[in-house]
Order: C-alpha cells, then structure tokens, then sequence
C-alpha cells in the first residue's frame, strides 16, 4: 500500500523542488496528480477484475515491478511529457492495491481481526506520506531529488522480490467467478460517491501543503516536506483506529463523522495565513480525520461483500476515490497558479463538506433498510 501511492507523497513533498528544476508550475504540478489518478480510476474497474482472476500474490507483484518502473521514469524525467507518462504508469499499482490487499486479508486473517489489519494495511498508504515527507525529502536536500525518487524505486524492487518469496501461493482461479460489474449499486454506489468527494479534498493537501508552505508561510522546503510527514505518521494512527472502531453497526456513522472533521482540518489550514503554527495542527488533523475515512470505507466493503465479489467491490469504491484525487488537485491549482489559497483551502472544506453529507444520507438509508429487513 505504501508503494502503490509513494509518487503522490513524493510529487507533494518534492513540488517546491521540481517547480525549480524542471520550471513547471503549480496548476501543472497538480495536473501531474490529476494524471496518475484519472488513470487510476478508469483502471480500478478492471484491476478489481484482475485480482479476481490471478490472486493477491501475483496481484501484489505486479503491482510492485510497475511501481518500481515507474518511480525510476519520474526519477529520469527532464521535461514534463515524460513525467506525465510516468505518473500515468504509477496509476496502475494503485488501481491493484485495494482489491489485492482486501483479497489478502480476506483469505488470511479471522473475520474478528480484519477491521484492525485493515486499518494498518491502509495505514501503509500513510507510512508512504511519512517516508516521503521526511527521510527521501531530507535525502533531496542532500543529494538531489532525483536521487531520492530512485531510491524508492530501489526499494520497491526489492519489496517485489520478498512479495514474490514470502507471501502465501494463490489459489487456483475460481470456476466460475462473479459476473463483472462496471458500475456501482447499491452501497458500494454511496461509499464511491463519499470517496469522490473525500478524495478530491485530500489530493489537494497531499499535492500543494508542502508548496503552501514555502509559497505563502515561508517555510523552507525541508520544513513544508515535513508538514507531508506529519500527515503521514497521524494518518497512521487514525486508520489504524478508526478502523478497529469500525465494528458493525458503528461502522455505518463513522465516515459522516469523519468527514466533518476534516472540514475542521480544512479551515485550519486556511487560517494558518493568519497564524502560521496552525498549518501543523491542520496537517494532523487531516491525517486523523480525512485520510482514516478510506479506511473505513474498505472495512465496510469487506463486512458486506458478497462471495467472489470483494475485489471487484473494493476496486468500484477505489475507482471514486481516485477519481476525486484526479479532479481535486486540479480544481486546487487553479487557485495556487494565482497565490488565493485561502480560497482554495475553502474549496477543500466544501469538498469535505459534501462527502459528509453523502455519507449522513447513506447511513440513514441503510438504517431505514436494515429496519424494514427485520419487519
């Protein structure tokens, strides 16, 4: 998981040091975000489908080999068509990560555990955040950005090669696998709709906090890359937990509740302009709240998914979240390319907002349900 969205970290918590470099600017550097994630929304579908059919084993070796490429390409970029193309092929170990790892867990930890393994195996998206926004971040200080992006391309390959040695051997395919679905129903249609809107607001902070930082609080660029470790590491903690409280019939309330708390964050972030420590307590507020509600949302599809269908769910829920991770730092840079980014915090607060309310709506509905089920 921490390898299947490293470039996004990376991309964030480089950003001051590649708007330098390679001379691109803002609305483009959120273009490149926009990029990977569109890719890997349109490929979610089909990667669910993939990890049906091949296992999680070869899924999550796959996943890792691409990773390595395409971190090892960003590294090489020197102008930015091939920086595009490389993000794009980062689209595709984050468009197996969910349905691979969900499969996984499915077939190896006991139905009491799964929602505190799931909070730390999507906490490892976060140990990602942390990974970049500290360690490669002070390696690019010291050695070059380039140089920081192909070490994490050296350690991908190397996770590829222990995935390939140590994880359990898959089962031999099913002999008749679930119908494909393109399109979601049902609950899998509201908890899509909720991580659209969640993940438009959280690719805004991954991709511009660290920029924020440098552009309007004065911060040097090794102290806003921290503001991405600091994310990380709270993001940890809040998946970890939040998913462990996911039992259910709590599960249902957690991501409406989640949501408004990172509006909370949201505003934070947007005051810091008037009182610069505030960015720190927004970063952390971010990580607990806004970064914990995709866990959630993958414990509640694995508590209901039907046989045979938990990849292709998983994948359906991941295709919104990227989707909005494509849309948000896009919508973002527009106001970033113009130095307004209070305003654009305010748009991250209205994105949060809304994922809160779709989340309130669906828990109401499926109560309602739930009710007339038992009468």
């Amino acid at each position: 998981m921490a390898f299947s969205m490293l470039q996004l970290f990376l991309m964030g918590a480089l950003g001051p040091r590649l708007v330098a470099e390679l001379g691109v600017s803002p609305a483009v550097l959120g273009l490149t975000t926009t990029t990977g994630f569109g890719t890997a929304a349109l490929l979610s579908p089909v990667g669910g489908r993939i990890v049906d059919r091949i296992g999680p084993r070869r899924s999550l070796v796959l996943l890792l080999l691409v990773a390595t490429a395409a971190l090892a390409l960003i590294g090489a970029a020197r102008d930015l068509a091939v920086l595009l193309g490389a993000v794009a092929l980062g689209g595709i170990p984050q468009a197996l990560a969910n349905p691979a790892t969900n499969k996984a867990v499915l077939a190896a930890v006991p139905p009491a555990r799964r929602g505190a393994v799931t909070g730390l195996k999507q906490s490892g998206v976060q140990l990602g955040a942390f990974v970049a926004g500290l360690p490669l971040a002070a390696l690019a200080a010291g050695l070059g950005w380039r140089t920081a992006v192909w070490t994490a391309s050296g350690a991908a390959l190397l996770a590829a090669v222990w995935a390939l040695r140590s994880l359990p051997a898959d089962a031999p395919p099913s002999a008749s696998p679930a119908p494909a679905s393109w399109l979601p129903r049902g609950m899998v249609a509201w908890l899509a709709a909720f991580s659209f809107f969640l993940g438009a607001g959280i690719a805004s902070v991954n991709t511009y906090l660290s920029l924020y930082g440098v552009q309007r609080l004065g911060m040097d660029p090794t102290a806003a890359g921290a503001l991405v470790a600091v994310l990380g590491v709270t993001g940890i903690a809040g998946r970890v937990g939040w998913s462990k409280a996911a039992v259910p019939g709590r599960a249902e309330r957690l991501p409406g509740r989640l949501a408004w708390g990172a509006l909370g964050a949201a505003v934070l972030l947007a005051a810091a302009q008037l009182a610069g420590p505030l960015v720190w307590l927004g970063a952390v507020a971010v990580g607990v709240f806004a970064v914990s509600g995709n866990a959630v949302s993958m414990v509640l599809v694995m508590q209901r998914a039907k046989p045979g269908r938990a990849g292709q769910d998983s994948a359906l829920v991941a295709a919104g979240f990227f989707a909005g991770f494509a849309t948000g730092p896009l919508l973002f840079g527009l106001f970033a390319e113009r130095g307004r980014y209070g305003a654009g915090w305010l748009l991250v607060a209205a994105e949060f907002a809304v994922a809160g309310a779709v989340a309130f709506f669906w828990a109401r509905h499926d109560r309602r349900g739930q009710e007339r089920g038992g009468a």
